[in-house]
């Protein structure tokens, strides 16, 4: 009987406990900052937020380099907008299996095909032998001084654009731009994985 009071006890307390009408406090949050942080939107307008003392902009770190992006090609990169030690650059893909080729060259004609042509000859849609919408000719792939052209050099080439031709750092990731470049060198019959003859750093890029 005792114990049944006691049961009885402990029921009433809780239930008035849960239906009374005391404001009840959550504990102390450790860490108040992390467990009320300010959502801020990926594409806010940054002036927007400093007018709230909040100083977010969104842009990377300085010197903090993307996934998959080459560290050394950011660190030599010539700001004077001449090639620089780009040139000296290597291909750091090893040569190309068949369906790696492949690939390659589907890359190749969704990206460069429309100007420099299906058969690396300059001649693209966009040219057609003057004919088309693009006043000038682009680069023949095929030609003499394109094949003695270093592989950094394309490379710096497709990255930060050269002449008319604007970069396409935003349509071909880094591995995916050394693929066209092998598909390019497989095509020159330079050989794809070897390296062409040292060229003039300073020698016309790709267009």
């Amino acid at each position: 009987m005792k114990k049944i009071s006691i049961i009885a006890v402990c029921i009433g307390a809780l239930a008035m406990t849960a239906c009374s009408d005391i404001k009840r406090k959550p504990g102390r949050a450790y860490m108040p900052d992390m467990a009320d942080s300010r959502a801020v939107e990926t594409y806010t307008d940054p002036r927007t937020l400093q007018d709230k003392n909040i100083n977010y902009t969104g842009n990377p770190v300085a010197g903090t380099v993307s996934r998959g992006e080459e560290v050394i090609y950011k660190m030599l990169k010539d700001t004077t907008g001449s090639y620089g030690p780009a040139a000296s650059m290597k291909n750091p893909l090893p040569r190309l299996d068949t369906v790696a080729l492949v690939e390659a060259e589907r890359l190749y004609l969704i990206n460069c095909g429309i100007c420099h042509g299906g058969k690396l000859d300059g001649n693209g849609p966009l040219y057609k032998d003057g004919t088309g919408p693009y006043p000038a000719a682009p680069k023949n792939f095929m030609s003499d001084d394109m094949k003695k052209m270093t592989d950094g050099t394309y490379f710096h080439s497709v990255t930060y654009g050269k002449g008319m031709m604007g970069s396409y750092a935003a349509q071909l990731s880094p591995k995916q731009r050394w693929m066209v470049i092998h598909y390019i060198r497989s095509k020159q019959g330079v050989g794809a994985g070897e390296a062409p003859a040292a060229a003039d750093s300073t020698a016309t890029a790709a267009k």
